[in-house]
């Protein structure tokens, strides 16, 4: 029997029912709903400092207007985060190595922040465009060019986070399979293979919490060009 390196990114399946809507919405029970007590505990006080750090981050060079998007970018963020790290845990499965669902985030947030900018400051949303001063033989190509640019923008945003994805977790699996094949030929390449893959899956957790990072970072470049 052939083993398929790709079967782990398969929806699971229980008595033929798709685990998949399961997966995405396992996340939201992980985390410590705020208590009505003045002082709560060390782990809700933590989680409200990492929120508020964030969003300060990541909202200081957006205009007021774009402010609305703070609880909504917030949530996606955790919800990304905890599904990449989830992900790296043994026998579970990781919705955002599927580009489906990574284009189903990033097309409908890409198409609303073009709608706000094209809706509330059409001349300036148009003005991307075409840059300043550019002469007047190169407007015709420049505006296509940048047409395509930002057409392309949901789908570097949905394929940049699939790809970093699988292609860590398709390492870690040919990693740790060669260990395996090799701990009774050759015992000591076997310790420095698991050596690797230890050092390997610590990079895939900052992987996967940079990329979360990352795709809610763009999404909030987009919103501040069009707010």
């Amino acid at each position: 029997m052939t083993m398929n390196f790709f079967d782990q990114f398969m929806s699971p399946e229980l008595l033929g029912i798709p685990l998949f809507a399961l997966a995405l919405l396992l996340p939201w029970v992980l985390f410590p709903n705020p208590a009505l007590r003045w002082l709560s505990n060390r782990t809700i006080a933590l989680q409200g400092w990492f929120l508020n750090r964030f969003v300060y981050q990541l909202f200081a060079p957006i205009n007021q207007p774009g402010h609305k998007w703070a609880l909504f970018l917030a949530s996606l963020m955790v919800f990304l985060l905890t599904l990449n790290l989830l992900g790296l845990l043994p026998y579970t499965y990781t919705p955002t190595t599927q580009l489906s669902v990574n284009l189903g985030l990033a097309v409908p947030l890409w198409l609303a922040t073009v709608l706000i900018g094209m809706r509330n400051q059409p001349t300036v949303a148009l003005g991307h465009l075409l840059p300043e001063g550019t002469p007047a033989p190169l407007i015709p190509v420049l505006i296509i060019i940048e047409t395509i640019s930002l057409f392309i923008r949901p789908l570097a945003l949905g394929v940049r986070l699939t790809a970093n994805l699988t292609a860590g977790h398709l390492l870690m699996q040919l990693i740790a399979t060669a260990a395996y094949v090799l701990l009774s030929v050759m015992p000591t390449v076997a310790i420095i293979t698991s050596m690797v893959l230890f050092l390997l899956t610590i990079l895939e957790f900052a992987v996967a919490m940079i990329q979360a990072y990352v795709f809610i970072l763009l999404l909030g470049l987009y919103l501040q060009e069009n707010v």
